[in-house]
C-alpha cells in the first residue's frame, strides 16, 4: 500500500523556507523533492489559502513563510494540504448482516476512532516553531549550521 508523503514532504519544505534566506521558487523545491514544479504549486496553493505561505511573481519571486512558526501546527498543515483520512482501516461492508461481521467493524471502529483522536491531539499540540527548534538542535548536534542537508 502506498503511503501518503504529503505531510512529511510539505513540512520538509516548510523547514527549509523557514531557514532560507529569502524565497524559495516552485522549481527549486521541485529539485529538493524530486517532483514536478507543477505538484509544487498544487500543494502550496493549499498553504497559501490558509495564509500560512505567500507567493511572489516574476525575477526574485517565489514562496515565503506567511505565518507565525508558533501559531501554526502540524495539524494546521496536514489540513492545509488536504492530507488524507489519518487512517484508512475499516471495513467495505459498514452494515453487515453477519453478526460476527457486525461485532468487528465495531470493535475495528471504536479502537481506530481511539488512535486518530490521539494522533489529531499530538499533531494539534505540535507548532512548526517547535518542529524548527528541533531541526535546528538537531543541526547543532552534527555541527552543522544550514538548512541545506538534503542530497
Amino acid at each position: 500500500m502506498r503511503t501518503d508523503s504529503r505531510l512529511s514532504r510539505t513540512l520538509h519544505v516548510l523547514l527549509h523556507m523557514a531557514r532560507y534566506d529569502g524565497p524559495m521558487t516552485s522549481e527549486a523545491i521541485g529539485r529538493m523533492l524530486g517532483t514536478n514544479p507543477v505538484v509544487v504549486r498544487r500543494t502550496m496553493a493549499g498553504l497559501r489559502e490558509a495564509g500560512y505561505v505567500k507567493s511572489e511573481k516574476g525575477h526574485g519571486g517565489g514562496w515565503t513563510i506567511a505565518a507565525n512558526l508558533a501559531e501554526v501546527s502540524l495539524l494546521d498543515i496536514h489540513r492545509a494540504v488536504g492530507g488524507p483520512r489519518i487512517f484508512a482501516i475499516g471495513s467495505d461492508h459498514p452494515n453487515p448482516d453477519c453478526a460476527v461481521e457486525k461485532a468487528v467493524n465495531e470493535a475495528l471502529e471504536d479502537t481506530m476512532r481511539e488512535a486518530e483522536a490521539l494522533l489529531v491531539a499530538r499533531l494539534g499540540a505540535v507548532s512548526l516553531a517547535e518542529f524548527a527548534r528541533s531541526f535546528d538542535t538537531q543541526l547543532h548536534a552534527r555541527g552543522s549550521t544550514t538548512a541545506d542537508t538534503c542530497g
